[in-house]
């Protein structure tokens, strides 16, 4: 088509071919993309959170999320489990790759660090916390999941306050240059977020000392 629209000539296209095999010559084509077979189902729960973000108790409500960090053109993904209760980390995990396998770990730290068992569990329908695997484990800890509604972010406003608290008067604060670096700058910043910086309305106490001093 192409030769018979600029040059008027018209060729079989198999001869083209003929011609293009003799002279070494290829077409130059797109890739096709890699089948994988069929996608597995993912899981999707309601928002039962409600944007409830006020517990009772300790380990009733907990929010999740994941955030990156970037750094010297490097990416550093931060996962993040807090209790709604008195807003302390419960748990925290970081990564160079944002996959399923940062979400299990940091729910093994969290069942490690906390009783579990009856826990409703906030985050946003992302692509790890919609898989089975991460579904199953949930169920198997008799854990509760809830899930905000796509494009959402108010729904899970809560974690998103604490990431801009991490990035603000942490993270932004100074130039990183090595991965470890960061990691260093984050446990730090968690420490002092989990048991010295006090917040108004936690009656002016720490998340620790309002866990601690409550029970």
């Amino acid at each position: 088509m192409w030769l018979r629209g600029v040059y008027n000539l018209h060729i079989n296209h198999k001869r083209v071919q003929r011609l293009m095999r003799k002279m070494g010559i290829r077409a130059v084509i797109r890739r096709k993309r890699p089948y994988y077979g069929q996608k597995e189902k993912y899981v999707v729960s309601q928002n039962h959170l409600n944007r409830q973000f006020k517990a009772s108790q300790p380990n009733e409500k907990w929010v999740t999320d994941i955030t990156y960090l970037l750094f010297q053109g490097r990416k550093l993904y931060l996962s993040v489990i807090k209790d709604s209760y008195n807003h302390e980390v419960v748990a925290y995990q970081m990564s160079h790759r944002n996959d399923l396998q940062l979400v299990m770990d940091i729910l093994k730290k969290a069942r490690k660090n906390r009783n579990v068992q009856g826990v409703l569990l906030h985050s946003d329908p992302g692509f790890q916390y919609t898989s089975h695997q991460y579904n199953n484990a949930l169920k198997k800890y008799k854990m509760k999941a809830s899930m905000s509604r796509k494009g959402n972010c108010w729904d899970n406003a809560s974690m998103e306050n604490f990431f801009s608290h991490l990035k603000s008067e942490c993270f932004r604060l100074r130039s990183f240059h090595t991965t470890n670096e960061v990691k260093i700058a984050v446990a730090k910043y968690i420490h002092f977020y989990n048991h010295e910086r006090f917040q108004k309305k936690l009656n002016n106490l720490s998340p620790y000392e309002y866990r601690t001093q409550v029970a």
